[in-house]
């Protein structure tokens, strides 16, 4: 169970993790790029287990996450979270599907990790929905500002979805190539 809940965290990606997928995908298409285009950078931050077998389990993730290169919309996410001296391995991707998008964490359902099923981008908000065989869940990613992302990790339980996983990511700013005027 911890491994199954700690490699949620691998939704950050996101890294990084809405309801866009109702507008017709080619006007949602170059909407949904930007955002991805906009949360692609090295985040690093905090986050904390806030339910189940090990809540209070705190960890922190450093994340680089890189706009898919062809045509479509969504993310590559690479990085390390840590747990005391243990380090995990973090891996995402996330790709326009149609209408919505479709990807996994880690190496998906079929390994350790999650698929991600559908999904949608909303402003400053991207929405997917996760499974991993009778586990499923969303993860939500929303950018506070600029700098600042807020992600949640959340498991259906009956007929609610429940908070497992909450995580604040800063965007690494020294990581950021700056140039000098001559």
């Amino acid at each position: 169970m911890y491994l199954r809940t700690f490699s949620l965290i691998g939704g950050l990606a996101a890294a990084l993790v809405a309801t866009s997928a109702l507008a017709p995908a080619a006007s949602a298409a170059p909407r949904d790029k930007a955002f991805f285009q906009t949360v692609a950078g090295t985040w690093k931050g905090p986050g904390e287990i806030v339910a189940g077998k090990y809540k209070g389990t705190k960890f922190n993730c450093n994340l680089t996450g890189e706009a898919v290169a062809d045509a479509a919309a969504g993310i590559k996410l690479d990085g390390t979270c840590r747990v005391g001296v243990f380090k995990q391995p973090m891996s995402a991707v996330i790709t326009q599907n149609g209408k919505g998008y479709k990807g996994k964490f880690l190496d998906g359902a079929e390994g350790k990790g999650l698929d991600i099923i559908s999904g949608a981008v909303n402003g400053d908000k991207v929405v997917v929905g996760i499974n991993r065989a009778q586990l499923n869940g969303a993860m939500v990613a929303s950018l506070r500002d600029e700098n600042t992302m807020n992600i949640t990790i959340s498991v259906k339980v009956e007929d609610q979805m429940i908070p497992v996983i909450g995580l604040t990511l800063d965007r690494d700013l020294d990581t950021i190539a700056v140039g000098s005027i001559r």
